[in-house]
């Protein structure tokens, strides 16, 4: 037989006070759980805010693409070929219309024309902004908000125009990279260095290496599974597998050894000289007993004369075809 009392009785027996461990636990949990609670029931911020202020316009605060026209003509006939005016016509007109993106115009119209009744992106913040067009666009770009032109206050009007666009099928100010060289000045002077990717020979463009609309990536490189694969999609002999992998390929990625816009090197190296690349990780000593030339660096051959397979090799652990 137990002769000690079952624990419920224990704990309806026990006096006040006797138990403060598991009160304060208990407090603990409720206030979290309170915390949670709020959390979720707490307005969204950025574009889903904007998408709650839409939903809480009437049916009748909205006028319609038809009223918007008479005033403005000229937006509403430049309007018929938009992107956005395409998915309003799949949906009986019910889509994205003029008030898609401005908000209802009824306060507007009855205000004769008013500017500070209606949402004018030209006039707004760039959160604002970035807001509006993220009530849409949010699930193709879920990342916008952390990249570095949100951060910047770079709103999507800063390389999009809706109106005045010459590219229907992105809405972009101007082609790349003519877009992009308006902030970039700094990489603008890596494309006419004697070695470099042609972008301004228009044989590839900045999206194919960076995602503008945000990543996890430094420098808004796109994301991969293996971040090798911006380059090796273009550049598929280096791609491996290898059966003997050179570490710094594995390890550091392409970007260890290569400048991606321009270099004085023909194999976009960040030297001229490859021996002194090579070097930064091989000792030039080491290397050179090795080798048997004293200073490996002294040496007039570069260290791919040999060394041919530098990216992988399937037969040499040496990297030697």
């Amino acid at each position: 037989m137990h002769s000690e009392r079952p624990v419920m009785r224990l704990l309806k027996s026990a006096a006040p006070g006797k138990l403060p461990g598991l009160r304060v636990c208990l407090m603990l949990l409720l206030g979290a759980s309170m915390l949670c609670a709020t959390a979720i029931a707490a307005p969204a911020s950025g574009a889903k805010q904007a998408n709650v202020q839409a939903k809480q316009a009437a049916p009748s605060d909205y006028v319609g693409q038809d009223t918007c026209a008479t005033c403005h003509e000229e937006v509403a006939k430049g309007f018929a070929n938009n992107p956005h005016n395409k998915i309003a016509m799949m949906h009986g007109k019910s889509g994205v219309t003029c008030e898609g993106c401005h908000g209802p115009g009824k306060a507007h119209v009855d205000g004769g024309g008013d500017a500070s009744k209606i949402f004018n992106p030209a006039k707004a913040t760039a959160k604002d902004v970035d807001a509006k067009c993220l009530t849409c666009h949010a699930g193709t770009h879920p990342d916008f908000l952390r990249s570095p032109h949100a951060k910047g206050g770079v709103s999507c009007i800063g390389c999009h125009s809706v109106h005045a666009s010459t590219d229907q099928a992105h809405l972009l100010k101007a082609s790349q990279p003519k877009l992009c060289y308006q902030c970039h000045t700094d990489v603008k002077p890596s494309f006419d260095m004697p070695f470099h990717h042609r972008v301004n020979e228009g044989l590839i463009q900045c999206n194919d290496c960076h995602d503008v609309h945000g990543t996890f990536q430094n420098n808004n490189l796109r994301n991969t599974a293996d971040q090798n694969m911006i380059c090796t999609k273009c550049h598929m002999e280096t791609r491996g597998p290898f059966v003997f992998e050179h570490a710094a390929v594995k390890a550091e990625g392409c970007m260890a050894c290569h400048t991606p816009h321009g270099s004085q090197n023909a194999r976009l190296l960040n030297m001229p000289s490859i021996t002194t690349l090579c070097n930064q990780c091989h000792s030039p000593v080491a290397e050179g007993a090795v080798h048997g030339m004293g200073q490996g660096s002294a040496s007039s051959t570069p260290c791919i004369a040999c060394h041919t397979m530098i990216h992988g090799s399937n037969l040499s652990q040496a990297f030697v075809r």
